[in-house]
């Protein structure tokens, strides 16, 4: 697929010494929607403003649809929608009259047809003559989002988007991403809410102290470095594991009544059809059995944690 936004090396060290961005690389295709991961601090925030022309970076090189952010900065930026974490809004201004303002910002002539589309969308259309001070902070956040679909951006930056928004809203917003998604809008998500990566991205970033760990397909990556879990159910309860089950490190839960056996589907076995036999030798009965893929979160912290190490 055709690369939309192109970042080598780039790198953003701040007067008082502190780098965010330590030789950033990354590429992101056309019509994709990329989750950014990563703890506070990790130089998420700072990697979107350097592309969004919002801060300078202090070495490396970015495009935007092969337009420099720098040196090309009107043509790339004419390129980007942002949706930033704080919601900073004209509190006594019609939710309307904000939209458009908007997209008058960025050169394009009045469309009514437009803006009311996107303001149905994001279920804002009833609210347009709201002055912004009457709505709560998920219709803010919504009314953020029309502020940035309204110049009709080819990349979408979705800083933090959710953030404070309840389950139905944030379920609400996710249909509309892919929405976009489905019109070739390109969507790089940071989020510190996982499922919301394993819900909707297509790829994976996961970024640490100013550095990409990695960037991987979700799917790929969960296949690759994810742990499965069997979850023995027990008829009876036991004390601890027999002795002679010793080296399949099983785990005791749930007071006894259950055993977890966390195996690895890359190894050459799972070792769970000898294990099944070994329980039945010691005369352990088995109520019922279930197995669980590792979720993102967990090894989105499994990768923090080897790159603090």
């Amino acid at each position: 697929m055709t690369a939309i936004v192109e970042v080598t090396n780039l790198s953003k060290t701040y007067k008082d010494g502190f780098t965010a961005l330590r030789g950033v690389d990354l590429t992101i295709a056309e019509g994709e929607i990329l989750a950014l991961l990563g703890p506070n601090g990790a130089g998420k925030t700072t990697l979107i403003s350097a592309l969004c022309g919002i801060t300078t970076p202090t070495s490396g090189q970015a495009r935007i649809g092969g337009h420099d952010v720098i040196a090309d900065y009107r043509a790339a930026r004419r390129l980007v929608g942002l949706v930033p974490q704080e919601v900073a809004l004209e509190p006594f201004e019609k939710v309307i009259n904000t939209v458009r303002f908007s997209r008058g910002l960025f050169g394009h002539g009045r469309d009514d047809a437009l803006i009311e589309r996107i303001l149905r969308q994001l279920s804002l259309w009833d609210k347009r003559d709201n002055r912004l001070r009457e709505l709560s902070g998920g219709m803010k956040r919504r009314v953020l989002i029309a502020k940035a679909l309204c110049h009709e951006p080819r990349v979408l930056f979705l800083d933090e988007p959710t953030a404070g928004v309840d389950v139905e809203l944030r379920r609400d917003m996710w249909d509309v991403v892919r929405g976009l998604k489905a019109q070739g809008v390109t969507i790089i998500l940071t989020t510190h809410y996982i499922e919301e990566a394993e819900a909707i991205a297509d790829r994976v970033a996961v970024i640490s102290k100013g550095e990409i760990l990695l960037v991987e397909n979700k799917a790929d990556l969960m296949r690759r470095m994810g742990r499965k879990t069997l979850r023995i159910d027990l008829a009876a309860p036991v004390a601890g594991a027999p002795e002679a089950l010793a080296h399949y490190d099983l785990e005791l839960a749930e007071d006894g009544h259950a055993l977890l056996y966390h195996y690895n589907t890359r190894g050459e076995g799972t070792g769970i059809t000898r294990l099944l036999q070994a329980l039945a030798q010691e005369g352990i009965s088995l109520r019922d059995i279930e197995t669980r893929q590792s979720s993102l979160e967990e090894i989105f912290v499994g990768l923090v944690r080897e790159g603090t190490a």
